[in-house]
């Protein structure tokens, strides 16, 4: 998970500084951008990865890639939990994050900051629930991304971890394909600051170790019940493990 990525930022920086610096400039049409081109399928996936956290009704949950804040809003409305605290690498995404926070006035719920998903400042064994919407697959280390959060889980809570997969049937797979590698960049350029963040979209997409080979991962770094949940054809996958 080291490939580099192809922005106008340094190509000898690491990935994570990279990841940064290109979503800084793409945060602020970045919502509209993922709604328009999933056609709004994006927002019935997110409600569906949180509805696999209803059966342990967390309390307080850490929403890792937290980005604009999106899949926390949907877990406060879902499951009402005490505090979510989201974190994330880029301070353009957590400034519209803080700016819907503030429109929304949920100050006393949900909290964001600056983290590394590979050095979180939490302590051990802290959190009901652990969450990711689209962002394990922009970790420069996956599994010691997913280490450390498995580590600020408490036991028996709970990892959703929500993120694009690659259809493996005709027609689907080809389709796909054709709009992830062609669509996707096309409408990127044309509405937002960093084309080149669309272009990285597939190609982050075709280098995740999605099914199976993550399962397995999971499982490794110590997640019990390790399994996916595919939706829309296999487009999307939901990812669960308890500790």
């Amino acid at each position: 998970m080291n490939e580099k990525i192809s922005t106008s930022h340094s190509a000898t920086a690491p990935k994570k500084e990279q990841v940064a610096s290109m979503f800084d400039k793409i945060s602020g049409t970045y919502d509209f951008l993922n709604h328009f081109m999933s056609l709004g399928i994006d927002i019935l996936w997110r409600k569906r990865a949180i509805a696999e956290l209803k059966s342990i009704k967390p309390r307080l949950m850490l929403d890792v890639a937290t980005g604009t804040g999106d899949f926390a809003f949907e877990a406060i409305k879902i499951l009402n939990p005490e505090k979510v605290i989201g974190v994330d690498i880029s301070e353009g995404m957590l400034e519209v994050a803080r700016k819907k926070i503030n429109d929304r006035n949920l100050h006393p719920v949900f909290s964001v900051q600056m983290g590394d998903s590979e050095g979180l400042h939490f302590d051990d064994n802290h959190f009901d629930a652990v969450t990711v919407a689209f962002g394990v697959r922009n970790y420069e280390n996956l599994e010691k991304g997913i280490k450390d959060m498995y580590r600020v889980l408490k036991p028996g809570g709970k990892i959703v971890i929500l993120e694009f997969s690659k259809p493996r049937k005709f027609p689907v797979k080809q389709g796909y394909n054709f709009y992830f590698n062609y669509v996707t960049p096309f409408f990127g350029k044309a509405f937002s600051k960093d084309a080149s963040a669309y272009t990285y979209l597939p190609e982050s997409v075709a280098a995740f170790p999605d099914g199976d080979t993550f399962n397995a991962m999971l499982t490794k770094v110590g997640f019990k019940n390790a399994k996916d949940i595919r939706l829309t054809f296999g487009i999307c996958a939901i990812y669960t493990g308890t500790k």
